[in-house]
């Protein structure tokens, strides 16, 4: 039995070939050898739709959140509309991503455990929300935007909570940390692991977490950093996801039994 041939025997043979065909034809020129294929540059078009893949589902829920204040739309109809485009986003452009790991789940749940009480502790302890640092003319002010009869609708509020759990953490996430993060340190970003660190991009992306949240910036800023840290540590956005999920579990839930509503804005 003879012996299979090497990549690199094959390609010795190959390139012997193909030099005495092209001698024979073409005495005057020179053959070029080459062992190793050029890289492969990326396609604009892959690029691209990776890029929709974890932006999309955030931009429209953004641009639907805007256009709802701005005509000041009921959110009885209006939130479970905005849902179900986003959920139709996701699903037409975000499938793949949609496989979740968790490296660290015990500890997911205890960041996000951690990040809730973060959230809601200045108000309990210190009351300083209504400073003007916290409300003024560009954060807005700290009140609750949820009409007084959808507080008392059973169906309403269970569709609000499911939708700040299961899909709000996932449009984050997918757009702030798996996209921004990295976009922000490099432009061919899909060649960057997640959870790669460079300083510029990690508190960046904390500021602008931040400035989502209005009137909550300290606070928003505060989970930023440590949703930021958790990918950083753990590698997996399933994790943050699940980190911010149970965040706004504990959120909502408080929201809804204590009636404060002003952290749904």
């Amino acid at each position: 039995m003879g012996q299979a041939l090497s990549p690199a025997n094959f390609r010795q043979i190959e390139f012997a070939f193909n030099t005495a065909v092209t001698t024979s034809l073409f005495p005057h020129l020179q053959p070029i050898r080459i062992d190793k294929p050029f890289p492969m540059q990326p396609v604009p078009e892959t690029r691209g739709r990776a890029t929709a893949a974890y932006t999309a589902p955030f931009l429209v829920f953004v641009a639907l959140l805007a256009l709802e204040h701005f005509l000041g739309l009921n959110p009885l109809w209006a939130y479970p509309l905005r849902l179900t485009a986003v959920l139709a986003t996701l699903a037409a452009f975000s499938r793949p991503l949609l496989k979740f790991r968790f490296a660290l789940p015990a500890a997911s749940i205890g960041v996000g455990v951690v990040v809730f009480a973060i959230w809601v502790a200045p108000d309990l302890l210190f009351h300083y929300r209504h400073y003007w640092l916290f409300e003024n003319a560009v954060t807005g002010v700290a009140a609750g935007s949820l009409p007084e009869a959808l507080r008392r609708s059973f169906g309403f509020l269970a569709v609000r909570i499911a939708g700040s759990v299961l899909v709000v953490p996932v449009v984050e996430e997918l757009f702030w940390r798996g996209w921004l993060m990295r976009w922000l340190m490099e432009r061919d970003w899909q060649k960057l692991p997640l959870g790669t660190y460079r300083a510029g991009a990690f508190w960046l992306v904390a500021l602008l977490f931040a400035s989502e949240h209005g009137p909550y910036w300290e606070v928003g800023l505060a989970a930023g950093v440590i949703y930021n840290g958790w990918l950083v540590r753990t590698k997996s956005l399933g994790d943050c996801m699940l980190a911010h999920a149970v965040t706004n579990a504990l959120l909502g839930i408080y929201v809804v039994a204590a009636g404060q509503w002003q952290y749904w804005l």
